[in-house]
C-alpha cells in the first residue's frame, strides 16, 4: 500500500509533522498528480490501492497514521511576549533604550520616561496591527471545516457523512451541487459537473470536469478531471478519489504560505534600518570625539562626559518613533476616508513607494461577470434569431443555469421575454453532458410545430449541422462554408471572446419524447459570444497610475487569450506575454531578463506569482499586488504592500496590508497619493533633524575647542532637543506639494545625507556667528551663563524655523504653505525658547536674561541664515535633482 501511495509523492512525515513543502516538492506533486490524470479510472484506483467501494477499516487507520488528519493546519502561534519582544529588539528602539538609561544616570528622567513612552507606543501599536495577520491559516481551516459524504466498507449502507479531517487519501467520496471540494481529488466519474475554482486560478467561468483520462493537460489546475480542495461544486455530480489530504493538498500548500513570517525587508523597513544604522555611525564617531575634546581641555572629565551623553541624546531622534506613528495614522484616517483601510501602518509608506503594481485582471480589470457581447450569424454578422434561439435553449432547460445561461437571459429585454414565452411551450430537453458538449430542448410553436434547439461548444455543434442559415435561407453547410464558421469562430476568441454555436432543427412528425439522437442534421443559425468586459474606469486609472509613475503588470490564472483582449481595452501595451509553463522554463536569470518587456502573465499559479513578484523585487522595485483570492494569499505576503479589497476571500483580505473598500485602481490611486503625503512628512522631519543635529556637533566641537567653558549646559542641550522635537509632532498635519506626490518616493539615504552634510555646516556656520557676535560685540565671554543662553535661543529658533525652507522645494509661504497646526507649534516653542530665560524656571536650568541688543543681532542672524539656507536648496536642486 505504502509503495504504491509514495509513487505520488504523498508519504509526508510520520505523523503528519510536516513544515512548508519546498518548491522542489510542489513542482513533484504537480508532476505526480499529472501522471494520475492521464490514467484510466481503474489504474487511478490501484495505484491509490483502493476500490469503487472505498476503504476497509484497517486501510483507514493506517493511513491515518501515515497522512495524519485531513487538516490545512498552521504552525503555533508565538506567544504575546515574544512578539513584543522582538519588537523591542530593533537598533532604533534598542538605542533609544540604551540612551534612556544613560538619561536616568544623568538625572534626566524627563527625557528617559519620554524615550520608553515613545519605544512603548511603537512596539503596542505595531503589534495591535499585525496581530491580525495570524488568523490567516484560521481563517482557511474554517472554509474546509464540513462532511463529505464518504464510501467505506465498514460504514452502514457503504457509505456516510464524515468530517473532512478524516478523509484519507484512497477514499472515495460523492460530490454534488453546492459541496466544497472536501480534498484534492482525481475523478472516477462524473455528470454535469462544473466547478467554481475562481479563488485558485483567477477563472472567470465555472470549469466542467469529466472522468476520463486527460493526457494533455501540461498543469494540475488545467486538468479536466482534478479537483481541488477550497474550491466548489457549482451544479451535476461525481464520484472522486482523494489524492492528497492536509498540507499535501493545493489548498494546503497555500496555507504553509500564509502560515510562513511576512517577508520582512519591505521599502520602508531598509530605509529605516538605512537611517538609524547612518545615526548610530555618526554617535560613535562624534559623542567620544566631543568627550575626549572637553576632557582634555577643561580638565573636568566627569562634565565632560555627562556633556557628551547630552550630545548622544541630542543626536538621536528619540521623537522618531512617535512622529512616524502619528504620520502613519494620520495617514490612515485620511485614506480610510477614501475607502482604503489600512491593516499595517509601515505598509502606507511602501504604498506611496510602489513603482509597479501587480494586479490581477477578474474583477479589477474586468467587471468580474458574464455577458453576452455578440449574437453573430455563420458569416460574423449580427443576427436577431441566433439571441432569441439561444434565449428560448437557456428559458426552457430545467436544470441549473450557469453563467452563460444567465448572460442570455438578461440580454434579452422583458418585453421580448414575454412575447417568446408567450409564443413557445417546452415539450422535452436533452441536459448537457461532457461527451456531447451541448444540451438542447425541444419547444412547439404556436402552430404546433416542435423546434429543436441546441447550444454548445463550437466544434461539437458544427459536427451535428448539416445547413448553415444564411440571408437566403438554408443552405447546405459545404466544406467552404464550414470553414467560414470556423474563421469567425476563431476570430471571436482570438478577441477574448467564450464562444458557443447555437443550432436548430424542426422536428417532423411532432413526438412527445425525444432523445440524443435525435441532435443532427441540424442548420447551424450563429455563435454567441461571451466576455468577462473590461471596467469602464480601468483605462482612465491605468493612465493615471502610469502618469504618477506606476507600472502596471498582470498576473493572472486565467488563458492568454482572454488577458491579452482586456489588456488591449484598458490600454495596456503588450510587448511581450508570458504564460506559467513558458514561465517555469526559465531560469533566475532569464526570468530576471523578461520582466521589463512583460507585462502580462497569465496562466499562472500561486507559486509562480510569487516568483515574479520576488524577481521583481530583487531588481530594486517596491511592488504592491492586488489580489483577492484564495491563490493570491502568498503573492500578496510577497509584496511589498499586499492589498486587497472588502469583497474579496477571508485569506485574501487576512493577507493583505491595505483593503480597498471598492475594487478600483482609482481608488488605489488616490491611496498612493496619500501614502506619498505621508512618506513625505515623515522624511521632512528626518532631513531637517538629521542636518540640525549633523551642525550642533560641529558647534559643540568647535565651540568647546575655543571657550574655556561649555557652549551649552547639559541640561540646556536635553531641553533644547526635547522642545525641537516636540515642536515637529505638527509635522504629520503639514501639506505636501503636489510635484512630491507626482512620482513613487523611497528612502535615499544619499539625500538625507546630502542635507547632513550641506545643511548641516552651514547651520553651524551661524552658530559660530553667533558665537562670535557674543563674545567680540556683546562682551559675554566672561559670563558663561548668558553665552550659553544666547547660543540655546539660538539654536532653538534656526533648527526649528529652519522647517520652512527644508519642508518644501519652493520658496517657503509664496509658493507653498505649511499646515496651520505646524506654523503653530514652531512659532508657540520659539516663543516658548525666547521667554524661558526670563521666566521663573531660569534659575532651575542655568539661563538668564538676555541684553537687548542680544535680540537686534539675532533677528540679523536668522533672516540671513533663511535666505542663504534657501538659496543653497534652490542651488542643490537645479544641480544634483536634490528634493
Amino acid at each position: 500500500m505504502i509503495a504504491k501511495w509514495s509513487l505520488f509523492g504523498l508519504i509526508p512525515e510520520r505523523n503528519g509533522a510536516r513544515g512548508k513543502p519546498s518548491a522542489a516538492q510542489s513542482q513533484a506533486q504537480a508532476r505526480h498528480l499529472l501522471e494520475l490524470a492521464r490514467l484510466e479510472v481503474d489504474a487511478a484506483l490501484a495505484a491509490g490501492d483502493s476500490r469503487i467501494e472505498g476503504l476497509d477499516a484497517e486501510q483507514v487507520e493506517a493511513r491515518l497514521e501515515t497522512f495524519g488528519r485531513n487538516i490545512v493546519g498552521s504552525e503555533a502561534r508565538t506567544p504575546w511576549f515574544v512578539e513584543i519582544a522582538r519588537r523591542v529588539v530593533n537598533p532604533l528602539n534598542l538605542l533609544l533604550l540604551a540612551l534612556a538609561v544613560v538619561s536616568i544616570l544623568t538625572s534626566d528622567l524627563v527625557g528617559a520616561s519620554i524615550m520608553t513612552v515613545m519605544v512603548a507606543v511603537a512596539v503596542i501599536v505595531g503589534y495591535v496591527q499585525e496581530s491580525k495577520s495570524s488568523r490567516a491559516v484560521a481563517a482557511l481551516r474554517s472554509m474546509v471545516s464540513n462532511t463529505a459524504l464518504v464510501r467505506r466498507r465498514q460504514l452502514a449502507n457503504g457509505r456516510g457523512e464524515l468530517p473532512i479531517e478524516d478523509l484519507v487519501p484512497g477514499d472515495v467520496v460523492h460530490l454534488a451541487a453546492g459541496d466544497m471540494i472536501p480534498a484534492d481529488l482525481r475523478l472516477l466519474a462524473a455528470k454535469d459537473l462544473f466547478i467554481n475554482q475562481s479563488s485558485l486560478t483567477g477563472e472567470s467561468m465555472p470549469v466542467e470536469k469529466f472522468s476520463g483520462p486527460d493526457v494533455q493537460c501540461s498543469a494540475p489546475m488545467e486538468s479536466r478531471n482534478l479537483c481541488f480542495m477550497g474550491s466548489n461544486v457549482i451544479s451535476g455530480s461525481a464520484l472522486g478519489l482523494v489524492v492528497a489530504t492536509g498540507r499535501d493538498t493545493t489548498f494546503g500548500a497555500l496555507a504553509s504560505a500564509l502560515a510562513a513570517p511576512r517577508a520582512p525587508s519591505t521599502s520602508f523597513d531598509r530605509g529605516l534600518r538605512r537611517f538609524v544604522g547612518l545615526m548610530l555611525r555618526f554617535i560613535a564617531v562624534m559623542v567620544p570625539l566631543v568627550f575626549l575634546i572637553n576632557g582634555v581641555l577643561k580638565d573636568d572629565w566627569l562634565e565632560a562626559l555627562m556633556f557628551s551623553i547630552a550630545v548622544a541624546v541630542g543626536l538621536t531622534p528619540e521623537m522618531l518613533p512617535a512622529i512616524v506613528t502619528f504620520n502613519l495614522a494620520k495617514g490612515a484616517l485620511a485614506m480610510a476616508r477614501k475607502d482604503v483601510i489600512v491593516k499595517r501602518l509601515p505598509a502606507i509608506q511602501n504604498f506611496g513607494a510602489i513603482d509597479l503594481l501587480c494586479t490581477d485582471k477578474t474583477g479589477t480589470l474586468t467587471q468580474d461577470k458574464v455577458i453576452l457581447e455578440r449574437h453573430v450569424d455563420a458569416a460574423g454578422g449580427d443576427d436577431a434569431r441566433v439571441l432569441e434561439l439561444a434565449f428560448l435553449n437557456s428559458h426552457y432547460q430545467t436544470g441549473l443555469r450557469n453563467l452563460l445561461d444567465n448572460a442570455v437571459l438578461t440580454a434579452v429585454d422583458p418585453e421580448q421575454t414575454q412575447r417568446l414565452a408567450a409564443e413557445f411551450a417546452l415539450v422535452d430537453e436533452m441536459p448537457f453532458d461532457f461527451e456531447r458538449r451541448r444540451m438542447s430542448v425541444v419547444v412547439r410553436d404556436m402552430e404546433g410545430r416542435h423546434m429543436l434547439i441546441s447550444k454548445g461548444a463550437v466544434a461539437e455543434m458544427l459536427a451535428m449541422c448539416a445547413h448553415v442559415q444564411t440571408a437566403q435561407g438554408p443552405l447546405e453547410f459545404d466544406a467552404d462554408r464550414q470553414a467560414e464558421a470556423r474563421q469567425v469562430a476563431h476570430d471571436l476568441n482570438a478577441d477574448g471572446f467564450r464562444v458557443i454555436a447555437v443550432g436548430m432543427r424542426e422536428m417532423t412528425p411532432p413526438r412527445s419524447q425525444y432523445a440524443r439522437d435525435d441532435e443532427r442534421e441540424l442548420t447551424l443559425f450563429g455563435f454567441m459570444a461571451f466576455l468577462d468586459p473590461p471596467k469602464e474606469s480601468a483605462a482612465v486609472a491605468i493612465a493615471a497610475l502610469t502618469q504618477h509613475g506606476i507600472a502596471v503588470k498582470i498576473l493572472t490564472g486565467d488563458n492568454d487569450v482572454v488577458a491579452r483582449h482586456v489588456c488591449r481595452h484598458v490600454g495596456i501595451d503588450l510587448e511581450h506575454v508570458l504564460t506559467g509553463p513558458e514561465l517555469d522554463a526559465l531560469d533566475d536569470a532569464q526570468l530576471t531578463a523578461a520582466l521589463p518587456e512583460t507585462q502580462l502573465f497569465a496562466r499562472l499559479n500561486p507559486q509562480q506569482k510569487v516568483r515574479v513578484i520576488e524577481t521583481l523585487r530583487a531588481q530594486g522595485h517596491v511592488v504592491g499586488f492586488l489580489g483577492d483570492g484564495i491563490n493570491d494569499g502568498p503573492a500578496l505576503r510577497a509584496a511589498d504592500v499586499g492589498i486587497s479589497v472588502d469583497s474579496a476571500v477571508d485569506i485574501a483580505k487576512e493577507s493583505a496590508d491595505i483593503i480597498l473598500l471598492e475594487k478600483s485602481l482609482a481608488v488605489l490611486e488616490e491611496g498612493v497619493q496619500e501614502g506619498r503625503r505621508v512618506f513625505g512628512n515623515i522624511l521632512k522631519y528626518i532631513k531637517m533633524t538629521a542636518s540640525s543635529n549633523f551642525g550642533n556637533v560641529f558647534s559643540v566641537i568647535g565651540a568647546s575647542v575655543l571657550l574655556p567653558f561649555l557652549p551649552m549646559a547639559p541640561i540646556q542641550l536635553l531641553i533644547n532637543n526635547l522642545m525641537y522635537d516636540l515642536s515637529m509632532t505638527t509635522i504629520a498635519t503639514d501639506n505636501v506639494d503636489d510635484d512630491f506626490v507626482a512620482t513613487p518616493r523611497r528612502w535615499e539615504m544619499g539625500n538625507i545625507a546630502r542635507y547632513m552634510f550641506v545643511f548641516g555646516p552651514v547651520s553651524s556656520l551661524f552658530d559660530y556667528v553667533t558665537f562670535g557676535v557674543m563674545w567680540f560685540f556683546l562682551g559675554l565671554s566672561q559670563y558663561p551663563v548668558l553665552f550659553q543662553t544666547g547660543w540655546f535661543v539660538e539654536s532653538l529658533l534656526s533648527q526649528t524655523l529652519i522647517v520652512y525652507v527644508i519642508r518644501t522645494a519652493r520658496v517657503p509661504f509664496l509658493q507653498s504653505n505649511p499646515s496651520l497646526p505646524l506654523l503653530v507649534s514652531t512659532l508657540g516653542f520659539c516663543l516658548l525658547g525666547i521667554l524661558l530665560p526670563i521666566s521663573p524656571l531660569a534659575g532651575l536650568f542655568g539661563f538668564a536674561a538676555l541684553p537687548h541688543l542680544y535680540w537686534l543681532y539675532l533677528i540679523g542672524i536668522l533672516v540671513v541664515y533663511m535666505l542663504l539656507a534657501q538659496g543653497v536648496k534652490m542651488m542643490l536642486i537645479r544641480r544634483i535633482g536634490l528634493n
